[in-house]
């Protein structure tokens, strides 16, 4: 099944966020950490991670890009148990049978958003509130067009450049 991880290409995360995410983390959307807020509530680095955040389900701290991976059935077992405790304990699932059904629809929206996208595609999401609810979108940056292909080094053997004074890169 493909999911997503968390990204970071630099440490901006870090101070936007009120908790930012690991690196290689799984993640989910994570709107319904959001769910609870009126529009008053939202602003300062809450703002940032409702309007572009992208949830890491360890530390439940936020990323601004996400790339698709596969994720094996033990690892989506792992994730669901997280979710399943997290509902439970922190936002008041009142089963552990809720909270499996919630976890599972996560992890399938989740895994719709990634299904027809190649391994290594950067996800971002763009989130607004109105009047009729929180309204997302998503883009993505395929692969082959990411940061992750680029050749940005050419290696230059120093015995075959010996007494050339220009090297080319």
């Amino acid at each position: 099944m493909k999911l997503a991880r968390t990204i970071r290409f630099d440490p901006s995360d870090l101070n936007i966020f009120p908790v930012a995410a690991e690196e290689g983390e799984w993640a989910l959307s994570g709107t319904f950490t959001f769910h609870h807020l009126s529009p008053e509530d939202i602003r300062g680095k809450t703002r940032q991670a409702f309007a572009n955040g992208f949830l890491g389900i360890e530390s439940f701290g936020y990323s601004t890009f996400v790339a698709v991976s596969q994720a094996s059935p033990d690892q989506v077992e792992e994730i669901r148990n997280t979710l399943i405790s997290r509902f439970t304990q922190d936002f008041g699932a009142p089963s552990s049978e809720a909270a499996g059904s919630a976890a599972d629809e996560e992890i399938a929206f989740m895994a719709e958003l990634c299904h027809d996208h190649q391994t290594g595609t950067l996800l971002t999401v763009q989130r607004e509130m109105s009047s009729d609810g929180i309204h997302e979108k998503f883009r993505h940056l395929a692969k082959a067009d990411s940061c992750a292909e680029q050749k940005i080094w050419t290696i230059i053997d120093d015995e075959d450049t010996a007494g050339d004074k220009e090297h080319q890169q």
